[in-house]
Protein backbone atom coordinates (compact mmCIF):
# COMPACT_ATOMS: atom_id res chain seq x y z
CA UNK A 1 0.00 0.00 0.00
CA UNK A 2 1.41 3.39 -1.20
CA UNK A 3 -1.17 6.28 0.08
CA UNK A 4 -3.88 6.12 2.93
CA UNK A 5 -5.31 8.54 4.73
CA UNK A 6 -7.06 7.74 8.08
CA UNK A 7 -9.34 9.34 11.21
CA UNK A 8 -9.20 7.89 14.83
CA UNK A 9 -11.93 9.19 16.57
CA UNK A 10 -11.97 12.50 15.10
CA UNK A 11 -15.90 12.39 14.61
CA UNK A 12 -17.94 11.16 17.09
CA UNK A 13 -20.68 10.01 14.08
CA UNK A 14 -17.56 8.39 12.59
CA UNK A 15 -14.82 7.13 14.87
CA UNK A 16 -12.67 5.18 12.10
CA UNK A 17 -11.91 5.64 8.78
CA UNK A 18 -9.87 4.38 6.83
CA UNK A 19 -9.07 4.81 2.81
CA UNK A 20 -6.34 3.26 0.98
CA UNK A 21 -4.74 2.64 -1.89
CA UNK A 22 -2.38 -0.10 -2.62
CA UNK A 23 0.25 0.21 -5.32
CA UNK A 24 2.07 -2.97 -6.46
CA UNK A 25 3.28 -4.71 -9.87
CA UNK A 26 0.70 -6.13 -11.82
CA UNK A 27 1.95 -9.24 -12.36
CA UNK A 28 1.81 -10.28 -8.48
CA UNK A 29 -0.72 -12.54 -7.94
CA UNK A 30 -3.51 -11.21 -5.49
CA UNK A 31 -6.73 -12.36 -3.71
CA UNK A 32 -9.28 -9.51 -3.51
CA UNK A 33 -11.68 -8.92 0.04
CA UNK A 34 -12.74 -11.88 1.51
CA UNK A 35 -12.79 -13.27 5.17
CA UNK A 36 -10.29 -15.83 5.33
CA UNK A 37 -8.31 -17.88 8.22
CA UNK A 38 -5.14 -18.06 9.31
CA UNK A 39 -3.15 -21.32 9.73
CA UNK A 40 -3.38 -20.52 13.93
CA UNK A 41 -7.33 -20.63 12.99
CA UNK A 42 -7.38 -16.11 13.21
CA UNK A 43 -10.60 -14.87 10.81
CA UNK A 44 -8.84 -11.94 8.91
CA UNK A 45 -10.92 -9.58 6.53
CA UNK A 46 -8.73 -8.61 3.85
CA UNK A 47 -7.30 -8.86 0.52
CA UNK A 48 -4.10 -11.52 0.51
CA UNK A 49 -0.81 -11.42 -1.43
CA UNK A 50 -0.95 -14.64 -2.85
CA UNK A 51 3.08 -14.55 -3.36
CA UNK A 52 4.12 -13.87 -0.19
CA UNK A 53 1.07 -14.46 2.14
CA UNK A 54 0.51 -11.71 3.99
CA UNK A 55 -1.86 -8.49 3.65
CA UNK A 56 -1.39 -5.00 3.19
CA UNK A 57 -4.72 -4.10 5.38
CA UNK A 58 -6.46 -6.18 7.61
CA UNK A 59 -8.95 -6.08 10.28
CA UNK A 60 -10.27 -9.07 12.70
CA UNK A 61 -13.71 -9.47 13.68
CA UNK A 62 -12.67 -8.81 17.23
CA UNK A 63 -11.40 -5.30 16.23
CA UNK A 64 -7.60 -5.56 15.37
CA UNK A 65 -6.47 -3.23 12.65
CA UNK A 66 -3.20 -3.01 10.69
CA UNK A 67 -1.85 -1.61 7.71
CA UNK A 68 1.41 -1.01 5.88
CA UNK A 69 3.45 1.15 3.24
CA UNK A 70 6.66 0.87 2.50
CA UNK A 71 9.85 3.18 2.86
CA UNK A 72 10.80 4.66 -0.31
CA UNK A 73 14.72 3.74 -1.01
CA UNK A 74 16.56 5.14 -3.95
CA UNK A 75 18.05 1.78 -3.70
CA UNK A 76 15.65 -0.68 -1.72
CA UNK A 77 17.94 -3.96 -0.68
CA UNK A 78 16.07 -6.82 -1.12
CA UNK A 79 14.80 -8.45 1.76
CA UNK A 80 14.20 -12.07 3.08
CA UNK A 81 10.39 -11.79 4.01
CA UNK A 82 7.75 -9.71 3.16
CA UNK A 83 6.05 -6.68 5.12
CA UNK A 84 2.37 -8.13 4.59
CA UNK A 85 3.62 -10.87 7.32
CA UNK A 86 3.87 -7.98 10.10
CA UNK A 87 0.00 -6.91 9.18
CA UNK A 88 -0.86 -10.41 9.77
CA UNK A 89 1.12 -11.57 12.68
CA UNK A 90 -0.35 -7.79 14.68
CA UNK A 91 -3.83 -9.32 13.62
CA UNK A 92 -3.35 -12.87 15.13
CA UNK A 93 -1.73 -11.62 18.23
CA UNK A 94 -3.27 -10.31 21.15
CA UNK A 95 -0.55 -8.01 22.98
CA UNK A 96 -0.19 -3.85 22.42
CA UNK A 97 1.80 -2.15 19.86
CA UNK A 98 5.31 -1.48 22.32
CA UNK A 99 5.14 -5.76 23.01
CA UNK A 100 4.86 -6.32 19.07
CA UNK A 101 7.79 -3.46 18.31
CA UNK A 102 10.26 -5.09 21.05
CA UNK A 103 9.23 -8.81 19.23
CA UNK A 104 10.30 -7.48 16.01
CA UNK A 105 13.09 -5.46 16.51
CA UNK A 106 16.24 -7.52 16.22
CA UNK A 107 15.25 -8.60 13.01
CA UNK A 108 12.76 -5.71 11.88
CA UNK A 109 15.79 -5.07 8.71
CA UNK A 110 14.49 -8.75 7.80
CA UNK A 111 11.10 -7.01 5.87
CA UNK A 112 12.75 -4.01 4.33
CA UNK A 113 11.58 -0.33 4.87
CA UNK A 114 8.39 0.13 6.41
CA UNK A 115 5.58 1.88 8.17
CA UNK A 116 3.07 0.29 9.94
CA UNK A 117 -0.45 1.31 12.01
CA UNK A 118 -1.36 -0.75 14.56
CA UNK A 119 -5.05 -0.75 15.97
CA UNK A 120 -6.96 -2.43 18.82
CA UNK A 121 -10.59 -0.95 18.93
CA UNK A 122 -11.26 -2.79 22.30
CA UNK A 123 -8.42 -1.18 24.07
CA UNK A 124 -8.85 1.98 22.00
CA UNK A 125 -5.18 1.86 21.29
CA UNK A 126 -3.60 3.03 17.79
CA UNK A 127 -0.01 2.73 16.96
CA UNK A 128 2.62 4.06 14.32
CA UNK A 129 5.42 1.77 13.83
CA UNK A 130 8.51 2.31 11.32
CA UNK A 131 11.96 0.77 10.93
CA UNK A 132 13.39 3.90 9.41
CA UNK A 133 15.62 5.69 9.13
CA UNK A 134 17.26 3.40 10.97
CA UNK A 135 15.93 -0.69 12.07
CA UNK A 136 18.42 -0.33 15.17
CA UNK A 137 16.22 2.50 16.59
CA UNK A 138 12.69 1.57 15.86
CA UNK A 139 10.15 4.09 16.62
CA UNK A 140 7.14 3.80 17.62
CA UNK A 141 4.89 6.76 18.54
CA UNK A 142 0.83 6.26 19.88
CA UNK A 143 -1.80 7.77 17.82
CA UNK A 144 -3.98 10.36 19.76
CA UNK A 145 -7.56 11.28 17.97
CA UNK A 146 -7.16 12.99 14.41
CA UNK A 147 -6.63 12.72 11.16
CA UNK A 148 -3.40 11.02 9.55
CA UNK A 149 -2.04 11.14 6.06
CA UNK A 150 0.61 7.93 4.97
CA UNK A 151 2.46 7.48 2.22
CA UNK A 152 5.85 6.09 1.28
CA UNK A 153 7.38 8.19 3.88
CA UNK A 154 7.14 8.85 7.47
CA UNK A 155 4.06 9.92 9.08
CA UNK A 156 2.10 12.94 7.93
CA UNK A 157 5.29 13.70 5.10
CA UNK A 158 3.55 16.39 3.50
CA UNK A 159 3.79 15.11 -0.13
CA UNK A 160 1.19 16.70 -2.48
CA UNK A 161 -1.16 13.31 -2.61
CA UNK A 162 -0.83 12.36 1.01
CA UNK A 163 -1.93 15.91 1.66
CA UNK A 164 -4.73 16.02 -0.77
CA UNK A 165 -6.20 12.84 0.40
CA UNK A 166 -5.46 13.51 3.86
CA UNK A 167 -7.56 16.82 3.53
CA UNK A 168 -10.53 15.72 1.45
CA UNK A 169 -10.63 13.24 4.64
CA UNK A 170 -11.01 15.36 7.40
CA UNK A 171 -13.34 17.64 5.29
CA UNK A 172 -15.83 14.82 4.42
CA UNK A 173 -16.02 13.94 8.43
CA UNK A 174 -18.85 16.54 8.76
CA UNK A 175 -21.10 14.36 6.42
CA UNK A 176 -24.15 13.02 7.80
CA UNK A 177 -24.26 10.48 5.30
CA UNK A 178 -22.17 7.47 4.56
CA UNK A 179 -23.03 7.44 0.62
CA UNK A 180 -21.45 11.05 0.66
CA UNK A 181 -18.98 10.27 2.33
CA UNK A 182 -17.64 7.03 0.53
CA UNK A 183 -18.26 8.82 -2.95
CA UNK A 184 -15.68 11.64 -1.90
CA UNK A 185 -13.03 9.36 -0.76
CA UNK A 186 -13.29 7.32 -3.61
CA UNK A 187 -12.86 10.28 -6.21
CA UNK A 188 -10.07 11.24 -4.03
CA UNK A 189 -8.63 7.95 -4.39
CA UNK A 190 -8.93 7.39 -8.09
CA UNK A 191 -7.36 10.68 -8.76
CA UNK A 192 -4.70 10.58 -11.54
CA UNK A 193 -3.20 14.13 -11.97
CA UNK A 194 0.73 14.11 -11.13
CA UNK A 195 2.17 16.74 -8.71
CA UNK A 196 3.79 19.87 -11.09
CA UNK A 197 7.79 19.15 -10.45
CA UNK A 198 8.37 21.89 -8.29
CA UNK A 199 6.61 20.31 -5.69
CA UNK A 200 7.78 16.67 -6.44
CA UNK A 201 9.27 14.75 -3.19
CA UNK A 202 13.39 14.34 -3.73
CA UNK A 203 13.33 10.59 -2.37
CA UNK A 204 16.32 9.40 -4.65
CA UNK A 205 14.67 7.91 -7.63
CA UNK A 206 14.02 8.98 -11.04
CA UNK A 207 12.51 12.09 -12.17
CA UNK A 208 10.39 10.06 -14.04
CA UNK A 209 9.47 7.63 -11.34
CA UNK A 210 9.16 10.69 -8.70
CA UNK A 211 6.44 11.68 -11.54
CA UNK A 212 4.32 8.50 -12.29
CA UNK A 213 4.12 8.02 -8.32
CA UNK A 214 2.71 11.54 -7.20
CA UNK A 215 -0.86 11.01 -8.35
CA UNK A 216 -3.05 9.26 -5.43
CA UNK A 217 -3.94 6.95 -8.51
CA UNK A 218 -0.85 5.67 -10.23
CA UNK A 219 -0.69 4.09 -13.65
CA UNK A 220 2.91 3.67 -14.69
CA UNK A 221 2.42 1.44 -17.30
CA UNK A 222 6.06 1.63 -18.74
CA UNK A 223 7.09 -0.65 -15.63
CA UNK A 224 3.55 -2.69 -15.29
CA UNK A 225 2.71 -0.95 -11.88
CA UNK A 226 -0.02 0.91 -10.56
CA UNK A 227 -2.65 1.22 -8.43
CA UNK A 228 -3.96 -2.54 -7.87
CA UNK A 229 -6.76 -1.94 -5.04
CA UNK A 230 -8.56 0.82 -3.27
CA UNK A 231 -10.05 0.49 -0.10
CA UNK A 232 -12.27 2.29 2.14
CA UNK A 233 -13.61 1.47 5.49
CA UNK A 234 -15.92 3.16 7.28
CA UNK A 235 -16.79 2.64 10.65
CA UNK A 236 -20.56 4.48 12.29
CA UNK A 237 -21.03 4.66 15.70
CA UNK A 238 -24.87 3.70 17.28
CA UNK A 239 -26.32 3.66 20.23
CA UNK A 240 -24.22 3.22 23.78
CA UNK A 241 -25.58 1.32 26.50
CA UNK A 242 -23.88 0.46 30.10
CA UNK A 243 -20.06 1.54 28.40
CA UNK A 244 -20.33 -0.63 25.54
CA UNK A 245 -20.77 1.17 22.10
CA UNK A 246 -21.90 -0.60 18.28
CA UNK A 247 -19.74 0.18 15.88
CA UNK A 248 -21.24 -0.45 12.15
CA UNK A 249 -18.08 -1.29 10.20
CA UNK A 250 -18.30 -1.39 6.10
CA UNK A 251 -14.91 -2.51 4.24
CA UNK A 252 -15.34 -2.15 0.16
CA UNK A 253 -12.71 -2.93 -1.67
CA UNK A 254 -12.29 -2.19 -5.69
CA UNK A 255 -9.31 -4.42 -7.41
CA UNK A 256 -7.87 -2.53 -10.46
CA UNK A 257 -7.44 -4.39 -13.83
CA UNK A 258 -5.76 -1.33 -15.67
CA UNK A 259 -7.69 -1.99 -18.98
CA UNK A 260 -11.18 -1.09 -20.22
CA UNK A 261 -13.36 -3.48 -17.64
CA UNK A 262 -14.56 -1.69 -14.15
CA UNK A 263 -13.04 -2.43 -11.02
CA UNK A 264 -13.87 -5.99 -9.09
CA UNK A 265 -15.80 -4.67 -6.58
CA UNK A 266 -15.97 -6.33 -2.86
CA UNK A 267 -17.91 -5.49 0.51
CA UNK A 268 -17.87 -7.21 3.71
CA UNK A 269 -19.77 -5.49 6.64
CA UNK A 270 -19.65 -6.54 10.41
CA UNK A 271 -20.62 -4.79 13.77
CA UNK A 272 -17.75 -4.24 16.79
CA UNK A 273 -18.94 -4.09 20.50
CA UNK A 274 -16.21 -1.55 21.80
CA UNK A 275 -15.65 -0.15 25.29
CA UNK A 276 -13.17 2.66 23.37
Amino acid sequence: MCLVAFAINASARWPLVIAANRDEFLNRPTQPLDRWQTPQGQDIISGRDLRAGGTWLGMTPGGRVAFLTNVREAQPQAAPRSRGELVTRWLEETGDANAFARAIKQNAAAWGGFNLVLGDVQRNAWSWITNKPAASAMQVQPLQPGVYGLSNAALNTPWPKTVALQSVLAACLDATEADALQDSLWAALANPERAPRERLPATGVSLEREEALSSAFVDFPEHAYGTRSSTVLLASAADRVDGTQRWQVQLEERTHLHNSRPPHRACLSLCLQTTA
